[in-house]
């Protein structure tokens, strides 16, 4: 190959590759700032691409398969993003929810999850999680989803988990369902039916109603 033609492909080469690093660079921040590997592909981002923004340094990976742009600030519910990205069908749930609801103090160092009982136990080393098993309307009532970091994430809404934590008690701790209980009838859209609506599609009414007859009266 001649000498000008080697330089021609040089030349032609690197614009081309910068322009599809910019391009991708643009994808990932327009998917807030993280992207797994199969949406990069998806998004038509190559893999060498991906693989040669993660050895410039312009991408780290967060996890397996999980990177985010170096630059960006790793908000604390980077972990709840990737979880529910690796288990589509769980819900955020107990802790993890009250936290993302600003109904508790607490920072749970486990990202707590639920899935329907008869799935099977997703493994994941990192972030760690807490898997629960709920089943009928107890798993499929009181489900919102979120944006979170332009992430669609699902949640148990904030009346659900104030009931769940009382059918959780023993795992949540009763003083920090009272505690959610009582922040949560504090707020100007909370609603006391709706409490006991969860209540008995989940079968704790007679449970939970002296905990919220003592609070309201």
């Amino acid at each position: 190959m001649s000498a000008d033609l080697t330089s021609c492909l040089q030349f032609c080469t690197i614009p081309t590759m910068q322009s599809a690093s910019k391009k991708a660079l643009d994808i990932i921040r327009h998917r807030g700032g993280i992207i797994r590997t199969r949406e990069a592909l998806a998004s038509g981002i190559h893999r060498r691409t991906l693989y040669g923004l993660r050895d410039a340094g312009a991408i780290v990976s967060v996890t397996r398969g999980l990177y985010r742009i170096a630059e960006m600030e790793i908000p604390a519910q980077v972990n709840i993003v990737d979880v529910a990205k690796r288990v589509p069908k769980g819900v955020i749930c107990l802790l993890s929810a009250l936290s993302f609801h600003e109904l508790t103090t607490q920072m749970p160092q486990q990202i707590w999850i639920a899935i329907d009982r008869k799935a099977r136990k997703p493994k994941i080393e990192y972030p760690p999680i807490r898997v629960f098993h709920f089943s009928g309307a107890s798993f499929t009532e009181g489900i919102e989803t979120h944006s979170i970091m332009e992430q669609r994430v699902q949640i148990y809404s904030t009346a659900k988990t104030v009931i769940d934590c009382f059918r959780w008690k023993n795992e949540v701790g009763l003083d920090v369902a009272i505690e959610a209980a009582k922040d949560y009838l504090t707020r100007r859209d909370s609603s006391p039916s709706k409490l006991m609506e969860y209540a008995q599609a989940c079968k704790v009414e007679k449970i939970v109603r002296p905990y919220f007859e003592a609070l309201i009266a």
